[in-house]
């Protein structure tokens, strides 16, 4: 069942509700509070599900530039800042440090130097 949020208009207090489809705009809602016939619906945050597509295909446009910023971490580091948020899954600390060293102004090759273990994968002696 859907979360209805609302907002009741003699106590100024924010409640919800679970209704179904068909209970919504029939059924009488009542402040949770105060009991107040005189509620209205509260509009909420509208989050828009994109695919995945969409969302590496935004990502894509902002890898066009990324040659150009071979001299400028901070920007290097806030475009994978940027592309961590479009993937949406949780990534490892190692991600966070390597951007947080590169928007502190570090490059790439002091980072791998200080982290030489980042992004391999491989057993010692492969």
């Amino acid at each position: 069942m859907p979360t209805y949020d609302f907002i009741c208009n003699t106590c100024q207090n924010r409640f919800d509700l679970f209704l179904t489809y068909s209970e919504y705009g029939v059924k009488a809602v009542h402040c949770t509070h105060c009991n107040s016939k005189d509620v209205r619906r509260r509009m909420t945050k509208v989050r828009i599900a994109r695919s995945e597509e969409t969302r590496f295909e935004s990502m894509a446009d902002e890898f066009t530039g990324i040659e150009g910023m071979d001299g400028d971490p901070k920007a290097l580091g806030q475009l994978m800042k940027k592309m961590g948020r479009e993937v949406g899954e949780d990534l490892p600390a190692e991600f966070d440090e390597v951007v947080n060293r590169l928007e502190a102004g570090q490059s790439p090759e002091e980072i791998e130097s200080i982290l030489p273990d980042l992004g391999g994968d491989e057993a010692p002696g492969e």
